[in-house]
């Protein structure tokens, strides 16, 4: 994946060391790498989508039917907020050694403090932040990167993705001429006699 400027600067902040806010990062090489924060940053946006649907009441789940882009009429049903959290959850999961997964799921899934995390796994609290933050970037990145549909940015994952980037024709919106909706229609009075 090509990182550019135009893709991190919104989500690195202007105070970090390591890239000044650009968001990006040279290497050896010469090759262009997303610095640290914005892929927290990244984390921290899914994180808060995960959240949000993790704490929506059930009864309020809707469906959603999707496009395919294999064009037609093939139409694919789901639950966008229950599909969120499985691919949340797998995907970290997957993504993260044992040892990482047992922070990960101490304070992100269960929701303990860094104190109580820090007696119950045994570390001290600046060892611990140091783990937080790797796996935060660790999988800030895997949730950009993840093929075919990422989960970030959040909005194309509930939205779909609306260009042609995958061959599909951009969706356009037909007006059909005549009276809008807004127009008062004009009802003939009859006058009493």
């Amino acid at each position: 994946m090509e990182w550019t400027r135009s893709e991190t600067l919104a989500l690195a902040p202007n105070a970090c060391s390591q890239c000044f806010g650009t968001g990006v990062r040279l290497v050896r090489g010469g090759h262009v790498r997303p610095c640290s924060c914005v892929l927290r940053s990244i984390f921290r946006a899914c994180y808060a989508r995960f959240r949000f649907c993790l704490e929506k009441q059930t009864n309020l789940s809707l469906t959603s039917i999707d496009g395919t882009h294999r064009g037609g009429c093939r139409n694919t049903w789901g639950r966008k907020n229950e599909e969120f959290l499985a691919d949340f959850y797998l995907v970290s999961r997957r993504a993260l050694n044992a040892a990482e997964w047992q922070i990960f799921s101490a304070h992100y899934l269960l929701g303990a403090e860094w104190r109580l995390c820090a007696r119950q796994l045994k570390l001290e609290r600046g060892l611990l932040f140091h783990a937080i933050y790797r796996i935060e970037a660790k999988l800030g990145l895997a949730y950009k990167t993840l093929e075919p549909y990422p989960l970030f940015p959040t909005d194309e994952y509930f939205q779909g993705a609306t260009g042609s980037e995958n061959g599909a024709p951009v969706p356009q919106v037909v007006r059909i001429p005549g009276k809008s909706k807004h127009q008062r229609l004009k009802v003939p009075v009859r006058k009493a006699a």
